[in-house]
């Protein structure tokens, strides 16, 4: 087997020297992977020169790779060299693909690996996509500066090559450690879905493992990693049953060939020495369907007169009754490995599972191994991606050619502008002044839905090829090159062209008479040899620009007219300010002049009329008392009027008109405008006709009608929405400093929607700003409090604090509910969630109507929300995103897709087992009686 990476370009060499500098590097490559096991690839990203790890595998730097920049970094307690040095990429539309070549219909492990290391020197934890092709893969989350992210997948490679792809940041800068590739020579993972979906990896554990190491390369011989469950890790193989005993041996276990999992990894066990085993571990990637596997073998010499049998039991899926397991019978014998497992099995986020005894067995259950994956459905891509690829591999030594991946999913290459169906089509090529050479490529002429075509500045020659076929090209640009022969005829009935650019090249002959009656932009000078030029063509492009100017004249003038128009509104808004003035006009004047060009200015008459005087009081702000209020059209309208007449009050009058009058999303509470007359300063809202969030959980409303689940997840949606939009789609980021209960409002639909500015600030520069600490007891960030220094992460200490309520019905501050020596939600809430104890916290009144896994979604996420330190908080996107997943599981949406739901069909996913034939051959298996793993019974 041969394989090689696709890094292979030299910035500023010279042709000849590319070429040799691709040979010895192929060359390179070959020899590595004949030195080791067959198939393997380890690439060090921004790594400088190939070597040998401590575990025998062997290294490739991609110091060659023509994308990013590289980065030296250092972690405590990591000194393996691969993770010395990152691989970064610009935060742009961009994506950024590494292209490893493959032998077709085989299958690969393939693994890439990211450690932070805070290489940008920002703490900024980033986030971003990953894809195999235009298949999207999985978002890297960063949460710890030290901690490797991995993910891995098994696939069955369709084609040459495999491309692995980082695009789409929402914080950050993507980047990548190392990219890895094994080559499968067996059928385990072989499945009949396998061409339409490949297996992500969930979980994979060495159950008794005797340290924290894990198991790999070379003690298996295809580098799977084998995870110790001595690794701690939050919400990850907890609720773990008393009893539970370590148990190992170092006699030889017969794990037969193929993808077996390895001896070292069957020679140890966990066993349930009060005849059970416990476990709950949360499943990336779920819920949905997947492939699951669990490995025995009898480590422990029994008896003649001792048993072990036991049976599965999976909490909240009754149909699962697993048939009794005999692992000596199964196996035929002890120290021999027993694999029984699912091809397709729907799981949850959060899996809970318990292996127990049955009434005839002397010993307890026993798990040497456990292997979860997902299905990941294959993405078809672009329509024209195998003709670009076809054109791009024309030119093998240019930095262009080499972006990798799908041409527009899940990003489009620097140099083409795709369609936005779900299958794209190429609509631009744009290779202006790329240095190409030759004969302008044939596959071009079959881009069929080609609107634009931009060659011009290269070194192109020969004719120009008939793009006929293109019906619905508009723009040709040939111009600069070297193109000889004559104007092909066949451009005078392009239906849709309106420009063609012809101009200094080495055409000859006479233009069709046709193409220059055409109405299109149509240059061809500079080309000595051709004739047939009319000089109607040069006045209709003069008038065409004569008409351009014209019409940036007529904006020019309008926009100084509306400048005018601003000043003198300006003028009179401090006129009248001036005579409305009372004593205190000191304190007010640096906030009266509010720079709300954009804001309705009311007048106090008409806000009278609309509240009848101020005669409905329906709550109270940070600084004032709110009326409900009807105007002449119908609108009903919520209006806080400023009852603090100090610096601090009409400094927060000012900072929301400010603020609002720039900020418009569907998430925040709508304003209408303000008025300052008569010494009132007033500011005007929609009005959200089902009050506040904190009423309907622990507030009147509460008393008559509970929220249910779903409702309060599409609560915290909706409030998630409004303030990402204020950290990341308002410049400069605004923070609101108040989030709480309160402060989240709810419209007739029971839509939310974020109020209450007078607190909120703009971060100018993105950094760290000091102010005075101003917030709600309870949900202030602690950080926050001691450093006096207020970051977007403040506010996500206040949503988890939300999040925590909505799932226990609970105020954050209470004397009574939280036990003698605590006062604090996110105290008692944390001691329940990391013991594993859920139900412990969940609301009473939801009675029940709730899917837990949705809730230990949300609870995690709340618990990262409200980490002591900013840095190890989440960003709103992410927290967002988990609410949307909880929102998913609660529902019961598995976004499959309509390929993935009528394959799944066909093969019963989910509601039976397919075992494929190869499988059951398997050393070890009882082939008489093949028993599945989640299997209701034995076949």
């Amino acid at each position: 087997m041969r394989l090689s990476v696709s890094i292979f370009s030299v910035s500023g060499a010279s042709f000849g020297m590319k070429a040799v500098f691709f040979l010895l590097f192929h060359l390179l490559l070959l020899s590595l992977s004949e030195a080791q096991s067959p198939g393997f690839v380890s690439i060090d990203c921004g790594g400088t020169e190939q070597y040998v790890d401590d575990i025998g595998l062997e290294w490739t730097p991609d110091k060659q790779f023509p994308f990013g920049k590289t980065a030296l970094i250092s972690v405590p307690n990591e000194d393996r060299k691969q993770y010395t040095t990152v691989r970064y990429f610009p935060a742009d539309n961009r994506k950024y693909c590494y292209t490893l070549n493959v032998t077709t219909r085989t299958r690969y492990l393939l693994r890439a690996t990211f450690l932070y290391g805070n290489f940008d020197m920002s703490n900024v934890y980033p986030s971003f996509d990953i894809s195999i092709g235009p298949t999207p893969w999985s978002t890297i989350v960063i949460s710890d500066a030290s901690t490797i992210e991995s993910e891995e997948s098994v696939l069955l490679a369709a084609s040459p090559t495999i491309s692995v792809c980082l695009s789409n940041a929402t914080t950050g800068q993507p980047f990548i450690s190392t990219l890895e590739l094994r080559q499968f020579n067996g059928s385990l993972y072989y499945t009949v879905f396998e061409s339409h979906f490949f297996l992500s990896l969930s979980a994979r554990i060495n159950f008794g493992a005797e340290s924290n190491d894990s198991v790999r390369y070379p003690d298996d011989p295809f580098d799977r990693i084998w995870e110790s469950d001595s690794v701690k890790k939050a919400n990850y193989l907890v609720d773990i049953a008393p009893g539970t005993k370590m148990i190992s041996t170092s006699k030889p276990i017969y794990v037969g060939h193929n993808e077996i999992p390895p001896q070292k990894v069957m020679q140890t066990a966990v066993v349930g020495t009060n005849g059970s085993l416990t476990y709950r571990l949360n499943l990336g990637g779920f819920p949905g369907n997947g492939w699951a596997a669990s490995y025995f073998a009898e480590i422990e010499d029994l008896s003649p007169n001792e048993t072990r049998k036991f049976k599965l039991f999976i909490p909240g899926m009754p149909e699962i009754s697993k048939a009794t397991v005999d692992v000596q019978e199964n196996a035929q014998g002890s120290y021999r490995l027993y694999e029984p497992f699912y091809t397709n099995i729907t799981l949850p986020f959060v899996f809970s599972f318990e292996f127990k005894k049955t009434n005839d067995s002397s010993k307890g259950p026993i798990l040497n191994a456990l292997e979860i994956y997902n299905y990941v459905e294959i993405k078809d891509g672009s329509q024209d991606a195998s003709l670009l690829a076809s054109f791009a591999s024309h030119y093998p030594l240019a930095d262009w050619a080499q972006e990798g991946g799908d041409p527009c999913q899940p990003a489009s290459w620097s140099w083409v502008q795709c369609s936005q169906d779900s299958e794209p089509r190429i609509l631009m090529i744009n290779l202006s002044g790329k240095n190409l050479t030759g004969n302008i490529p044939l596959e071009l002429t079959k881009l069929t839905n080609l609107v634009d075509l931009r060659l011009d500045g290269n070194e192109l020659t020969g004719t120009i090829p008939d793009f006929s076929g293109c019906l619905n090209l508009e723009h040709i640009h040939l111009e600069n090159n070297q193109l000889t022969g004559a104007v092909p005829s066949s451009l005078v009935d392009a239906p849709s062209l309106k420009e063609l650019y012809l101009q200094n090249n080495m055409l000859s002959g006479s233009i069709p008479v046709g193409l220059l009656n055409k109405n299109i932009i149509f240059e061809y000078s500079g080309n000595v040899n051709l004739h047939g030029a009319s000089s109607d063509k040069s006045h209709l492009i003069i008038i065409i620009v004569c008409s351009v100017f014209g019409v940036l004249l007529f904006i020019a003038g309008f926009c100084a007219f509306r400048f005018c128009a601003a000043r003198n509104k300006r003028k009179n808004f401090h006129k009248d300010n001036h005579t409305n003035a009372r004593p205190t006009q000191k304190l007010r004047s640096f906030f009266s002049e509010i720079a709300t060009e954009s804001a309705y200015k009311f007048q106090l008459a008409e806000i009278e009329d609309a509240t009848g005087k101020f005669k409905q009081k329906i709550g109270s702000g940070g600084f004032g008392i709110v009326y409900y209020g009807k105007l002449k059209d119908g609108k009903e309208i919520a209006v806080k009027v400023l009852t603090n007449e100090s610096f601090q009050g009409y400094r927060e009058f000012s900072n929301e008109v400010s603020l609002l009058s720039r900020i418009h999303h569907r998430n925040l509470v709508t304003f209408l405008g303000y008025s300052q007359q008569d010494g009132k300063n007033i500011l005007v809202y929609e009005f959200m006709h089902n009050g506040t969030l904190k009423d309907h959980l622990h507030g009147p409303a509460s008393r008559k009608r509970s929220l249910n689940w779903i409702k309060r997840l599409e609560i915290a949606e909706d409030a998630a929405k409004g303030i990402e939009y204020l950290h990341t789609g308002c410049s400069p980021t605004i923070i609101h400093r108040d989030l709480k209960s309160s402060n989240i409002l709810l419209d007739e639909h029971m839509r939310a929607k974020v109020s209450d500015f007078g607190l909120s600030k703009p971060v100018s520069d993105g950094s760290h700003v000091s102010s005075i600490v101003r917030g709600t007891v309870g949900y202030l960030d602690p950080e926050y409090y001691i450093s006096q220094q207020f970051t977007e992460k403040s506010d996500i200490y206040s949503f988890g604090v939300i999040l925590l309520e909505l799932i226990s019905g609970q105020e954050p501050i209470s004397n009574e509910n939280f036990g003698a020596n605590c006062r604090n939600i996110v105290q008692w809430a944390k001691t329940y969630i990391d013991s594993g104890n859920i139900k412990a916290i969940i609301d009473p009144s939801l009675d029940n109507d709730y899917n837990e896994q949705s809730v230990w979604k949300i609870a995690e996420k709340a618990t990262m929300c409200v980490k002591p330190q900013g840095i190890q908080r989440p960003p709103m996107s992410e927290v967002l995103k988990d609410i949307q997943e909880a929102i998913a599981i609660e529902q019961g949406t598995e976004q499959l897709g309509e390929l993935a739901i009528d394959i799944f069909s066909k093969h019963s996913i989910g509601s039976s087992v397919n075992v494929d034939p190869i499988d059951l051959s398997l050393p070890g298996r009882n082939n008489s009686s093949p028993e599945m793993f989640m299997q209701p019974g034995l076949r």
